[in-house]
C-alpha cells in the first residue's frame, strides 16, 4: 500500500491509500480519481513531506481512530456504506450488470471493479461510482 498527498484543481488537500504506484497510475488514466472534499476529478500528487512520528495527543490516538475533520467524514461514510449495502467484492461488475438486467433483485451493493469494467458500465447506463476508500479486507 502507498498514501499520497492529493490536491484538486479547486486547491482541496487531502490524502488517499492505493494499492500500489501503478495501481494509482491507472485510476488516474482512467478519471476515476477525485477530490474528497468537492468531487473534481482533476486531481494530482502533491509534494509529500517524509513521515515524523510525533509526540503527544496525536501520536497516542493510535491508527484507527480518525484525527481532523476529513478523516471523521471519511470514517462515517465508511460506516454508512458498509452498514447500508453488500460488499460483493470482485463480484461488483457482474453484480451491477444482473440487477440492471432484472436478473437479480436490486440492493445496494459495493465492491471492486477494474477500470475498464466500470468503464462499460457506466456507457451501458449503469449507474457506478468510486468510493474513496479502500475495503478493510485490502486495508493494513
Amino acid at each position: 500500500m502507498i498514501r499520497y498527498d492529493l490536491t484538486c484543481k479547486n486547491g482541496h488537500a487531502f490524502d488517499s491509500w492505493f494499492a500500489s504506484a501503478n495501481a494509482y497510475d491507472a485510476l488516474e488514466r482512467a478519471g476515476q480519481l477525485s477530490c474528497a472534499v468537492c468531487g473534481d476529478s482533476r486531481v494530482s500528487k502533491a509534494l509529500m513531506a517524509p513521515s515524523v512520528s510525533e509526540s503527544g495527543r496525536s501520536a497516542r490516538r493510535g491508527l484507527s481512530e480518525p484525527g481532523n475533520p476529513l478523516e471523521k467524514a471519511m470514517a462515517e461514510l465508511r460506516r454508512k456504506v458498509e452498514a447500508s449495502s453488500d460488499y460483493v467484492g470482485d463480484a461488483f461488475a457482474r453484480e451491477a450488470r444482473d440487477m440492471h438486467e432484472g436478473k437479480s433483485p436490486e440492493r445496494a451493493i459495493h465492491g471492486e471493479a477494474r477500470p475498464e469494467e466500470a468503464r462499460r458500465l457506466i456507457e451501458d447506463g449503469i449507474s457506478v461510482a468510486p468510493l474513496p476508500f479502500a475495503p478493510k479486507r485490502r486495508t493494513n
